[in-house]
């Protein structure tokens, strides 16, 4: 699916460290900016117990787990909007992406420059909020230019997008994101026509060092960034990314001898994943047999034959009925031979919207 999460971030906070883990590649991480101008890409498997529940039962040639795409954003800097530090070339990287990975630096080391002197994570995301929105005022400006001359006409669609154009453009000269307007369904198909910067959902991460991550609370620097995050509508979590790069290097069976030495449930990427997959508003539906066990992902809200394309167009196209049966149906009664026994196995047609977890044959005709 085109859908990517853009990591992004001031220089030196740990941008790349955490694509690194995400990836389990080496792209350099320097202790300078702009070691990152073009945008590094890498595709993440999502996962998933259940994938490793459903094998144990159909014992499988192959399991494939669902994957999503990450993108490694070069730091931005004050001034990005107007061109420093290569910023329109990073700022058009943003604008591709469909929603953000913020990580914010909340750890002290002096081996480590920061490009304003000092560590203050609500600064940094301030620094980096405010070259988006200005970004995004120049093009309303321009947009409204263009639509009011328009409207000027009697064109009543664009008169619609004057008004929405004219108060997105107030909202943003108080310095505030479009994602934190109210827009009903109407101006929401609008807005997104507009690819706005600050529209895209975002969550933050708060970069921490090993003390932190392993402590049982919140360091100051941390804590404040968690309290921005809840006061703007946003999502946070917090890790250490040099920890989880090291993770991330490990065979299976050592990253789960390494989180139980140092007493984490499961490496910090695992949640950054889900999270991310949850911003993306995707979820995952399943298909299973003796040659392959796999999850399939979707926009949350399609319909059967939408998650049949995902599979192959064809199946779309000739889409007559879809037989499903819930996961956690299936790990209570371990078979398909019971489920049909018991009736939980449904047929359903084209407007079914598919759930979390859904097991699914497509029946097709083409």
């Amino acid at each position: 699916m085109a859908l990517t999460c853009g990591i992004v971030g001031l220089p030196n906070v740990g941008k790349s460290t955490v694509f690194n883990a995400l990836t389990a590649s080496e792209i350099p991480a320097e202790n300078y900016p702009f070691c990152t101008i073009d945008p590094n890409v890498g595709i993440v498997a999502v996962p998933d117990d259940k994938l490793k529940s459903l094998a144990k039962i159909y014992e499988p040639d192959k399991i494939t787990p669902a994957v999503m795409e990450f993108v490694d954003i070069a730091g931005l800097v004050r001034g990005a909007s107007k061109g420093e530090g290569l910023g329109n070339q990073f700022l058009g990287h943003i604008r591709e992406v469909t929603a953000l990975i913020h990580v914010v630096r909340c750890f002290e080391d002096e081996n480590v420059t920061h490009v304003d002197g000092s560590i203050d994570p609500i600064r940094d995301i301030e620094t980096i909020e405010s070259e988006l929105i200005i970004k995004d005022l120049d093009s309303v400006e321009k947009q409204l230019h263009r639509v009011t001359k328009i409207a000027r006409s009697g064109d009543k669609d664009a008169k619609a997008d004057e008004i929405l154009l004219s108060r997105i453009r107030t909202h943003l000269d108080h310095i505030e994101p479009v994602r934190s307007l109210a827009f009903d369904e109407d101006e929401l198909k609008r807005v997104k026509r507009y690819f706005l910067l600050t529209m895209k959902p975002i969550l933050y991460v708060a970069n921490v060092d090993e003390d932190e991550i392993l402590a049982e609370t919140r360091g100051n620097l941390t804590q404040r960034l968690f309290d921005y995050a809840e006061s703007t509508g946003a999502g946070a979590l917090r890790l250490c990314g040099k920890l989880e790069q090291e993770i991330a290097l490990l065979e299976e069976a050592e990253k789960l001898e390494f989180c139980e030495e140092y007493g984490l449930p499961e490496p910090g990427l695992n949640k950054l994943i889900h999270r991310a997959y949850n911003l993306l508003q995707l979820q995952s539906f399943y298909t299973a047999g003796p040659k392959e066990v796999r999850a399939w992902t979707i926009r949350k809200g399609s319909t059967a034959p939408k998650a049949a394309a995902e599979i192959h167009t064809d199946f779309e196209k000739g889409f007559i009925k879809a037989a499903i049966f819930k996961f956690d149906d299936l790990m209570i009664h371990g078979s398909e031979k019971a489920l049909k026994e018991q009736g939980l196995i449904t047929l359903q047609g084209k407007e079914y919207i598919v759930q979390e977890n859904d097991c699914i044959y497509f029946h097709f005709n083409v």
